[in-house]
C-alpha cells in the first residue's frame, strides 16, 4: 500500500473526510480533513473540525505510517480552514449556493480569477458561477476539468461578539433592578 493509501484509507476509516495531503521535500507530511455532515463523532457535535478531532486523526496516522514504514520527518493534521479547497464534484454539490473563488486553467474573457455564488449548471452538466461585474450580474458556466483551484470565500461574521458587548456598554438609568 502507497503512503497516500494509507492516509486515505485510515481518515475515511475513522469517518473524516480526507480534503488534501501535502508532502514536501523536507519531510512534512501535512494532512487536511473535514467532517462529514450528518454524521455524529465521539468528539462532539461541532459542526467544524476540532483539535480532538486533529489528535484522533494524528494518532491512528502515526501508527499506520510505522507499520507502512513511510518515511516522513514531522506529521501536521488539520482542518481544511474558511477558504477550503473545493477538489472534487462532492465538494462542489456540498458547497453550492455559497461563495466561492476560482481560478481557471485558461483565461476566460482576458481573466482567470473570477469570485461568485457557486450553482450547478441548469442543464445538470458542470457548474455555475453567479458574479457581478460592476454592471450587472453574469454568469460563468465551467467544468471541473477548466478549474485550476476553487476555495470557500471566508465569512467572517462578528455580530455575535457585539452583541455580547452591547448591554454591557449601556448605561443604566436610575430605577433600573440593577441597581
Amino acid at each position: 500500500m502507497s503512503w497516500s493509501q494509507a492516509v486515505e484509507k485510515t481518515v475515511t476509516g475513522l469517518g473524516y473526510e480526507l480534503v488534501d495531503v501535502e508532502r514536501s521535500a523536507g519531510g512534512l507530511l501535512r494532512v487536511y480533513i473535514d467532517r462529514v455532515p450528518g454524521k455524529v463523532y465521539p468528539t462532539g457535535g461541532q459542526e467544524f473540525v476540532t483539535v480532538e478531532d486533529c489528535e484522533v486523526v494524528t494518532r491512528q496516522l502515526q501508527y499506520v505510517l510505522e507499520v507502512e514504514s513511510v518515511d516522513y520527518a514531522r506529521l501536521e493534521v488539520s482542518s481544511p480552514g474558511l477558504d477550503r479547497p473545493l477538489k472534487t464534484a462532492e465538494h462542489y454539490a456540498r458547497f453550492s449556493g455559497q461563495q466561492v473563488q476560482i481560478t481557471l486553467k485558461l483565461p476566460f474573457q482576458g481573466r482567470k480569477k473570477y469570485e461568485g455564488l457557486l450553482q450547478a449548471a441548469e442543464s445538470g452538466e458542470g457548474w455555475q458561477l453567479v458574479f457581478h461585474d460592476g454592471k450587472v450580474d453574469q454568469v460563468l458556466d465551467f467544468s471541473l476539468d477548466e478549474v485550476r483551484e476553487a476555495r470557500l470565500v471566508p465569512v467572517l461574521d462578528f455580530k455575535g461578539r457585539r452583541n455580547k458587548a452591547a448591554p454591557a456598554a449601556q448605561p443604566s438609568t436610575p430605577g433600573d433592578a440593577s441597581e
